[in-house]
């Protein structure tokens, strides 16, 4: 059975819940389960009609609210209750299929993750392609995803000393998570690969990021002259739907 999460007061402008204290799938449903049903709600009940925004998270859902517009203390009561609802209805998230590159000078720690795994480098590739990844936040930058799943005998720390820049569109893992930097930027992940998608582009002004949380991603290798030809098709605008469907 399902614990009751905790309803924490933040500030006087935000209500969190939390639904346990792990990243994990099934806390993770429960967190964008109730996100869904907020975003039902706002739109059929008026005292739901003064929240601003709904941020989801590894494991609580964090719920803006105009404090001038709410009554605080009854929408913090019916957020309990929401949880309670059933949501067995609850919308899958999409499931990306991301193009990703592993040439050397994209890819300069896969060699030395290979060496501490004990795997051949292409072994360390075929893993991460057979895996499924679950998006279960975006933070750090607009668009970054923070993506569970990697398989655990990859699991590998973060770098001692981290990167002055890592370049944008790289595939990385650092723990037991995966991640595509979406700007260049510093950065302490285990660099393996790159992806030609563009993970935030503001000419897509209803989501500017390309992934969004309770999505799935898996990958696949395309060799340096296909990346270099998607990128140029991105710049141009190639549709993000394209990657909603397995590659032929």
């Amino acid at each position: 059975m399902n614990t009751p999460p905790r309803l924490l007061a933040l500030g006087d402008s935000a209500w969190t819940l939390e639904f346990g204290c792990a990243i994990d799938p099934s806390i993770n449903a429960r967190v964008m389960g109730l996100a869904e049903r907020v975003a039902q709600a706002r739109g059929s009940e008026p005292l739901l009609a003064c929240v601003t925004d709904v941020v989801p998270t590894f494991r609580s859902l964090t719920v803006h609210f105009d404090p001038l517009e709410a009554d605080a203390a009854a929408l913090g009561e019916r957020l309990r209750v929401l949880t309670q609802e059933d949501h067995q209805d609850r919308q899958s998230g999409r499931l990306w299929h991301l193009p990703v590159c592993f040439d050397a000078d994209f890819a300069p720690d896969l060699p030395r993750l290979a060496e501490a795994k004990g795997l051949p480098p292409d072994e360390v590739i075929e893993r991460l392609l057979a895996a499924t990844f679950r998006v279960y936040m975006l933070g750090f930058q607009p668009g970054f995803p923070y993506m569970g799943g990697v398989p655990p005998e990859l699991h590998m720390p973060r770098l001692p000393t981290p990167r002055q820049k890592v370049s944008a569109q790289s595939l990385a893992v650092a723990g037991e998570m995966c991640a595509v930097y979406p700007w260049d930027s510093p950065g302490g992940w285990n660099l393996l690969g790159r992806t030609p998608m563009v993970l935030f582009d503001l000419r897509h002004a209803g989501q500017p990021a390309l992934l969004a949380a309770g999505d799935s991603v898996r990958c696949f290798a395309v060799d340096r002259a296909t990346h270099d030809r998607l990128a140029s098709d991105n710049a141009r605008g190639l549709p993000r739907e394209t990657f909603l469907k397995a590659p032929e």
